[in-house]
């Protein structure tokens, strides 16, 4: 009977090979005898001839095998292994007709998809508490000038001040999470206009000039000449906008911003950094900055009327244009954003 399923094994494997999932055929003694190529690709530990539970040690896909063989009915199980790395499948094992105790199992890799949702629950998590903050503000400001500073008028005067800063932080917040959402529904599809960064990088120092006075910055413009790149003009505006007003917030007190274009590194054709000689990031924060509500020191950004989204902002929009976001930053040493784009 051996003979049977292993001459059923040549002929499935045919079949196995053509499928985008791994699977695995075992005989009656639950010994691997057909690994497709997905298997060998995802799964390299486990050896034909080899009995499962010594090459995939998990409780819960080896108990639905166990199951599948008392009750002859196929079983769906969701597998969660740490080890190398944390991964996700979803396990089909059921039994082959006709085969003598034979049992097909096969994988549908989750990880992905796990991945995406933990993503979702924190960034709605986040957002909740980063609107929720704000808000128990105004309701609490509202109370108490509806009850015991109800005819206090310099009480009054200040809570309103403190109101409009909540308001106007919540409403930062919402256009920022709305602006996000929308890149991210365009990002498969690649911008076709073309921009003159010159005059778009001016077009931003000019916005920001008065907010640069304030903090006592000043920003400088080197572009040796007329360069364009292929891209949505409003969308590189607010990615320049998002890391001159970080320079002018993080690294004011340097006192300058410089704003560069040069050509860039294969395979692109030009780089735009933005310096700021501020007291910079630890090493450690780096690799986090572009992560949605990532703050090195919240209370401090917070201050800064930040709302942890603009490097989220700024990364989408470059990998939408086909570019390359790169972070460099020292304690003590300021930091340089550098965005290279292509004509």
């Amino acid at each position: 009977m051996a003979e049977t399923i292993e001459r059923r094994a040549d002929v499935l494997g045919g079949f196995a090979n053509a499928l985008p999932d791994p699977s695995l055929l075992l005989d009656r003694k639950s010994v691997v005898i057909h690994r497709n190529l997905a298997a060998e690709r995802e799964f390299p530990g486990i050896v034909v001839g080899q009995l499962l539970n010594l090459a995939l040690r998990n409780p819960t896909l080896l108990g639905a095998v166990d199951g599948v063989r008392r009750t002859g009915k196929a079983q769906t199980v969701e597998l969660h292994q740490t080890v190398p790395n944390e991964t996700w499948h979803r396990a089909h094992v059921a039994p082959l007709p006709h085969s003598e105790g034979a049992i097909l199992i096969t994988l549908q890799n989750l990880t992905d998809h796990k991945r995406l949702e933990q993503l979702r629950s924190d960034f709605i998590a986040n957002a909740s508490h980063e609107l929720r903050t704000p808000l128990a503000s105004l309701i609490g400001f509202i109370e108490t000038m509806q009850g015991p500073a109800s005819k206090d008028e310099k009480a009054r005067e200040r809570f309103l001040g403190i109101m409009q800063q909540q308001a106007a932080r919540m409403s930062a917040l919402i256009d920022d999470l709305l602006s996000l959402s929308r890149i991210e529904m365009r990002q498969h599809l690649k911008p076709t206009g073309h921009v003159e960064l010159r005059q778009l990088l001016s077009e931003v120092r000019d916005g920001l000039e008065t907010h640069a006075r304030e903090a006592g910055v000043k920003i400088e413009i080197d572009a040796p000449g007329p360069v364009t790149v292929t891209g949505e003009r409003g969308e590189l505006y607010e990615v320049f906008e998002n890391l001159i007003d970080n320079a002018i917030k993080y690294g004011g007190a340097g006192g300058l911003v410089e704003v560069a274009i040069a050509p860039g590194r294969a395979p692109y054709d030009y780089v735009v950094s933005v310096t700021d000689h501020g007291a910079g990031v630890a090493l450690e924060h780096v690799p986090r900055l572009t992560e949605r509500f990532y703050r090195v020191d919240a209370e401090s950004s917070r201050k800064r009327k930040g709302t942890g989204l603009g490097l989220a902002i700024v990364k989408h929009i470059v990998n939408r244009h086909r570019g390359m976001l790169t972070i460099r930053s020292k304690l003590g040493e300021g930091t340089r954003v550098e965005v290279s784009l292509n004509k």
